[in-house]
């Protein structure tokens, strides 16, 4: 797990950004008459529909410190009004191809989300938080399969990328295919709360110094992060992070991760979750990545832009013969 992420994977967080950016907004509301934003074909796309999907919006940018103006926030709402459109569009389409989406595969989708939270009883506290039901997310599951299914047999399917056009997009733009400087480490972390007093600092340094005495008296890292590391996620696997570049993690962590030569370890660390030994096993210099190695990403990656401009087109070709009302 990487670092500048530890706090950022709260459970209702999770939810709200697994559903707000894999699946139109949530269920309709079951009122007679619903405050309109737009009408798709006399299907209505709702205010409280939209309001949900621009909060999401929101959160992200108040996360990053940005403050809209008025302008921005009226072309934020336009926008987020016109992707629900879309999607509407695209659901009506694969349900006019006959398109239809079987339990295993929802049920199987629904596995997924519920994977995401330590128990089922933190996933029923964020339905619960969000005043959504079971029901509300499955139905978003059947219809973003539906319409994953509609592109990949109206578009996906016939996108093709020659070896041709990719080595062509790999000679033209050098800049993209540079591997920053990578190093692969382990840690222990010992976490020290924020807000936490200085007893409850001197307590877990007190801790780390214990661990650190154990590594200088010869015992391995990787057996004392799997006993003590309160990173649970590497800890399991004896503390090992994988490789990472610069930017992937907060900046003492990675000076002092960069800092090592392989097989050496860390003083020890402080950083805002706590304190860390860090283990270097391996490191990689920059280089560019050859033709050859990257070129399946490449043809992977050129179709994905191809499907999302065909997509566009095949989206403004549906609605030429639709009735859309936006009432904003």
């Amino acid at each position: 797990m990487k670092f500048n992420r530890i706090k950022l994977a709260r459970n209702i967080a999770i939810l709200l950004t697994f559903l707000a950016a894999s699946f139109p907004a949530l269920a309709k509301e079951a009122t007679s008459t619903p405050e309109k934003a737009a009408v798709v074909n006399g299907v209505v796309i709702t205010q409280t529909e939209l309001a949900k999907e621009l909060d999401f919006h929101l959160q992200r940018f108040s996360r990053q410190g940005v403050q809209l103006s008025k302008e921005q926030m009226a072309n934020l709402k336009d926008k987020v009004l016109g992707n629900l459109i879309d999607r509407e569009i695209l659901y009506q389409a694969s349900q006019k191809a006959g398109i239809k989406i079987d339990n295993d595969k929802i049920n199987k989708e629904l596995s997924a989300v519920k994977k995401r939270f330590p128990s089922e009883e933190e996933y029923k506290k964020a339905l619960s938080a969000m005043k959504i039901s079971e029901n509300d997310i499955k139905e978003q599951i059947k219809e973003k399969l539906a319409i994953n299914a509609l592109i990949d047999m109206k578009i996906a399917q016939k996108v093709v990328v020659t070896d041709k056009e990719a080595k062509a997009f790999y000679d033209s733009h050098p800049d993209l295919f540079k591997q920053p400087e990578q190093v692969r480490a382990s840690h222990i972390l010992i976490k020290v709360e924020a807000g936490a007093d200085q007893q409850k600092k001197s307590q877990a340094m007190q801790k780390i110094q214990k661990i650190q005495k154990e590594l200088k008296s010869g015992q391995d890292f990787a057996v004392l992060a799997k006993k003590y590391s309160e990173d649970k996620s590497s800890g399991a696997k004896g503390g090992d992070l994988g490789y990472f570049s610069r930017g992937q993690m907060v900046k003492p962590f990675e000076d002092a991760a960069f800092g090592l030569k392989p097989n050496e370890v860390s003083d020890i660390v402080e950083t805002q979750f706590g304190y860390h030994l860090i283990k270097v096993y391996d490191k990689k210099p920059e280089k560019i990545l050859t033709y050859d190695e990257i070129r399946e990403l490449l043809i992977k990656r050129l179709r994905q832009e191809k499907t999302q401009q065909e997509t566009a087109k095949y989206i403004a070709d549906l609605k030429k013969d639709a009735k859309i009302k936006k009432y904003l």
